[in-house]
């Protein structure tokens, strides 16, 4: 699928309310940052990704929706390999950031992981570790050690403040993470996501257990984040999609029926399945 596409419909489809222009001016897909290619994925014998060929472009927020089980949280997993990690999952396909194969032979998945961040459903604070040290925590993964204190202080102020965090958590940096708000916690995993200087973070449901308030916080956060990195986030909530993404991806039974900016998507889709499930008809 291109990244290029820029037709605008008028109107969303019933129970579907798009951002307002004023909020959210359109603006032209940018290049590339992440590509799929033939992508296949499975659990044992189970095949849950069927061929997916997709671009993610940069600077630019995409929302991937779906029934349950549709394969979103997997083709995720599998953008930062972490699919493979799972006893007899098996990737075939090529996932190119930039112009290099993720896959290829002799590249450290962790590696690949501080350019490709994540964050999944539910808070995962490392319950050991205070706030500021949870942030810190991938700086040092992957070569054993991390910068020095004063940088490293330097890093986790950038990144609470990047997560909207830093006002409510800088006299508590060195508290137990588990002290936060479920919201405050998400916000927490994304700023430990931002620690490493990603080019692109992956988002799975992160308000599924929020709050609304909190919710709106993490979506005005996403929002802000397609300024500078890529963001794919994977939703149940149409609504959601609406509002924070630029271009919207639909999945079902594993394959890749359409993608488009989002606008068109909602209100102009090409697939009558698409239609179907942007209009509650099934799912």
């Amino acid at each position: 699928m291109t990244v290029a596409e820029t037709e605008r419909a008028e109107a969303p489809v019933v129970g579907v309310t798009m951002r307002s222009r004023e909020q959210a001016p359109p603006r032209e897909a940018g290049p590339p940052l992440i590509s799929t290619r033939r992508l296949n994925a499975w659990f044992g014998q189970s095949r849950v990704i069927r061929n997916v060929t997709v671009d993610f472009a940069d600077r630019a927020v995409t929302a991937v929706i779906g029934p349950s089980g549709c394969g979103k949280s997997t083709l995720l997993r599998c953008l930062n390999r972490m699919h493979e990690t799972v006893p007899g999952a098996i990737v075939e396909g090529d996932i190119l950031l930039g112009n290099e194969n993720i896959y290829k032979s002799g590249l450290n998945a962790i590696a690949v992981r501080r350019h490709i961040g994540m964050v999944f459903q539910r808070p995962t604070p490392f319950p050991t570790m205070s706030i500021r040290d949870n942030v810190a925590a991938g700086l040092r993964i992957e070569i054993g050690r991390g910068p020095s204190r004063q940088k490293t202080d330097e890093i986790v102020h950038a990144a609470l403040e990047r997560a909207g965090l830093w006002g409510e958590v800088k006299d508590r940096l060195n508290e137990s993470a588990l002290g936060l708000s479920g919201g405050q916690q998400q916000r927490l995993c994304i700023a430990r996501a931002l620690a490493t200087s990603p080019r692109i973070i992956l988002l799975d449901e992160p308000t599924a257990s929020l709050d609304p308030l909190s919710t709106q916080t993490i979506e005005e956060l996403v929002y802000e984040l397609r300024q500078t990195i890529a963001v794919v986030i994977v939703t149940h909530n149409m609504q959601q999609a609406a509002r924070v993404s630029d271009r919207t991806a639909f999945m079902l039974n594993g394959e890749l029926l359409e993608v488009a900016p989002t606008t068109t998507l909602f209100t102009a889709p090409r697939d009558s399945r698409t239609e179907a499930y942007v209009t509650g008809r099934f799912g």
